[in-house]
Order: C-alpha cells, then structure tokens, then sequence
C-alpha cells in the first residue's frame, strides 16, 4: 500500500485528532491485510484462473461458430484436415 496522504498529528495535537488518525491507520492496515490474504489464497486464485480460462475459451468458440456460419465456403476444408487429422492420430496411436 502507499503512505498515508494524510500528515500525522502533531505533538499539539488533541485526543480528538489522535483517535481519528488510530482509527485511520486501522482502517489502512486492515485494507492491507485483506490485500495480502488474497494475494496468499492460492485456492481462490486458482478457481479465479479457472474461470478466466472458461470465459476466454468460451469467447474462441462463440467467434469460430460465428466464422463457420457466416463463411460456408470455408467451413468444409477446415472439417476435412480437422478430421484427417483425427484419424491420422488414432491410426498414429493403435500402431505405437
């Protein structure tokens, strides 16, 4: 986090200006610690990834089938190498 934009009270100042700067610092601390608990939630970062993933790969296919439905032409070479490539790699694997 950054410094305070706020100056410290100084050694004139009340109890009213020190109990408003302790529950300042209190306030940023707890910001901070929240910050980092997040950052060391390895789980939640991970579920966070997951879904972000999902998302994008979800956005790619909206985007092909919108490509394969506005461009027929195009659409049955591309099926074609998909499949053969398929079957290249099932033959590929039965001999191994």
């Amino acid at each position: 986090m950054t410094a305070p934009d706020r100056p410290e009270p100084g050694p004139d100042a009340g109890v009213e200006d020190i109990e408003a700067d302790i529950e300042a610092t209190r306030q940023q601390l707890g910001e901070t610690v929240e910050a980092l608990s997040a950052k060391l939630d390895v789980k939640q970062q991970a579920k966070d990834k997951v879904d972000e993933t999902k998302q994008r790969v979800a956005v790619k296919a909206q985007t092909a089938q919108h490509v394969v439905t506005d461009n027929p032409q195009k659409t049955v070479p591309v099926v074609a190498v998909a499949v053969a490539l398929l079957v290249a790699l099932i033959v590929w694997r039965r001999r191994r």
